[in-house]
């Protein structure tokens, strides 16, 4: 057994996740305004950015009047629950894992947040429970409590960073003091820096990281920030599991 254990040490030595952020900017842009947004968001804090695209490229959103915007979000809200009722996007690869708080980037389409990305939250909101979450939305003029709703449906367990920020038309100009602003209200520098898997907290998941949970594993240490792994609000061999299996899936 020990010998076992020693082969899958030399194996992980080999590999590593590095982090470049505590942070993961989730965002879908149409027009350009929010992707301007996420622009200015990464100049004030460090960051990743995951952009969101639709699979067919080739759809006029605000043609005939938004018939086709209003189509896919009314099939959504006729059937919240079907996978089948959100649109197609593209394969997103990106862990969530290695981030402890995450940034969502939408613009309102019709008083709801666009339907490109409740399909990716849909499928990933429930990886982001327990994190903390910060949501920004862009609109016009028309207001954003909808759209809260929606974030808040999709990701129903997120421990939310305070008031969603709302950048629209009349003051779309100072975006800059809004977002500095907004972070300070979320006191955004005093958020934990660690990531579900950063075991020893020093920007990096490998084999020290495998090391340390183990040692909180034995030791009983549940309350260890990043060491419920797999999220199951318990800290055990599964968690070892889990994190062995996202250091060989890095690479």
């Amino acid at each position: 057994m020990r010998k076992i254990q020693t082969i899958i040490l030399l194996l992980l030595a080999m590999a590593s996740v590095e982090m470049s952020a505590k942070t993961l900017v989730v965002y879908y842009s149409y027009t350009g305004n929010c992707q301007e947004i996420v622009q200015t968001l990464t100049s004030q804090i460090e960051a990743d950015t995951l952009r969101i695209y639709p699979a067919d490229k080739t759809q006029q959103y605000e043609a005939n009047n938004y018939a086709i915007g209003t189509q896919l979000l009314n099939a959504i809200y006729a059937n919240p629950d079907n996978p089948d009722s959100y649109p197609a996007i593209d394969p997103v690869t990106i862990s969530l894992a290695g981030y402890s708080t995450y940034i969502i980037v939408t613009p309102l389409w019709w008083s709801h947040m666009a339907a490109i990305l409740q399909t990716y939250l849909f499928h990933h909101g429930s990886e982001m429970a327990g994190k903390n979450v910060g949501l920004i939305v862009s609109s016009y003029s028309s207001g954003i409590s909808g759209v809260v709703a929606d974030a808040q449906r999709l990701i129903p367990e997120a421990e939310w960073l305070g008031n969603a920020l709302w950048i629209n038309n009349s003051n779309r100009r100072n975006q800059a003091s809004l977002i500095e602003n907004w972070l300070i209200s979320i006191d955004y520098n005093s958020l934990p820096t660690w990531a579900d898997g950063d075991i020893n907290q020093d920007g990096e998941i490998n084999i020290g990281d495998v090391t340390s949970l183990i040692d909180i594993v034995l030791s009983g240490n549940i309350h260890y920030p990043g060491a419920d792994v797999n999220g199951d609000n318990e800290v055990n061999v599964s968690d070892v599991t889990k994190l062995i299996d996202m250091i060989l899936q890095s690479k």
